[in-house]
C-alpha cells in the first residue's frame, strides 16, 4: 500500500527555554504552522527535554484528552483531583481535562534528564467531568512487540480514553516487525521516539512523524532497537 505522509523530525518546530528543549510535530505555543495543526483527533505531540529537578508548573486544562509518555528518568505528576505519582520510563500517565483541571508536572530527578512525549487528543465531546488514568506494562508486556495503551474502552487493561482513538506502543529489536491494519476510514500516526523504522517501504528515525489513510495492512520493522507509538484514530 501506498498513501505515507512523512513529518521529518528536521522539520518540526523547536524551542530552547534553557530548562527545556521542545520540539513540536505540530503548531504549539510560539510555533505557528497553518499546514500542521494535528492529524484528525490528535493534536499535539511534543517531544520534551526536561532539565534535572525543573517542570511545568501548575496550570489548568479543559476539553482535551494529555497523557505523557515516559521514555528517560521520571516524571511527578500532582493535579487538583488529587493524583500524585511518579511515572518510570515505558509508563504514562492519561488525564481527561474535561470542564477543567490544573496539573504540574515535574522532572524530580536532581540530576538525570527527564525524556517524555507529550500528547494532546480531542475528545469526543466537551464539558466532561475530568478523570484520570494510568498504564504500567505487566511483565509479559515490558518487551512486547505491540501493546495497547489506550483505548476507548480500557480493553487488554489500557487506560480510557473519551475518543475514538486507540494508541499502541511499539518495541522492536534489529530484524523483528508487527503489522497493524488500517481500517476503512480511519487514519494512522506513527510516531518514532527512538531508532530507526521501516514502514512498508519508508524508512523513519528518530523523532520523524509519518500519517496513512489508505486502507490495508502496514508492516513496521526495525533496523536495530527502536519504540514509537502508533496511534489509530477515528
Amino acid at each position: 500500500m501506498g498513501g505515507v505522509k512523512v513529518r521529518r523530525a528536521g522539520d518540526r518546530g523547536s524551542a530552547d527555554h534553557g530548562w527545556l528543549k521542545t520540539h513540536h510535530s505540530f503548531s504549539f505555543a510560539s510555533y505557528l504552522d497553518p499546514a500542521h495543526m494535528g492529524f484528525r483527533s490528535l493534536r499535539v505531540i511534543n517531544d520534551d527535554f526536561i532539565a534535572p529537578g525543573e517542570g511545568f508548573g501548575t496550570h489548568p486544562h479543559r476539553d482535551m484528552e494529555i497523557f505523557s509518555y515516559v521514555l528517560e528518568g521520571r516524571l511527578a505528576h500532582q493535579d487538583s483531583l488529587g493524583n500524585g505519582r511518579e511515572l518510570k520510563p515505558g509508563e504514562i500517565q492519561l488525564m481527561s481535562a474535561g470542564r477543567g483541571v490544573t496539573h504540574s508536572e515535574f522532572n524530580s530527578s536532581p540530576t538525570e534528564t527527564l525524556h517524555i512525549l507529550q500528547i494532546w487528543i480531542h475528545p469526543r465531546e466537551r464539558g466532561l467531568v475530568p478523570s484520570y488514568t494510568e498504564w504500567q506494562p505487566r511483565p509479559e508486556q515490558a518487551s512486547a512487540n505491540k501493546v495497547l495503551l489506550i483505548s476507548p474502552d480500557g480493553r487488554e487493561g489500557s487506560a480510557t480514553i473519551h475518543q475514538d482513538a486507540e494508541v499502541y506502543r511499539i518495541r522492536l529489536e534489529a530484524g523483528q516487525s508487527v503489522t497493524h491494519e488500517v481500517r476503512s476510514g480511519r487514519g494512522i500516526w506513527i510516531q518514532v521516539a527512538r531508532g530507526e523504522l521501516g514502514l512498508n517501504n519508508v524508512g523513519l528515525v528518530t523523532g520523524d512523524g509519518a500519517s496513512v489513510e489508505e486502507p490495508g495492512e502496514l508492516t513496521l520493522s526495525a533496523k536495530g532497537p527502536v519504540e514509537a507509538l502508533l496511534f489509530d484514530l477515528d
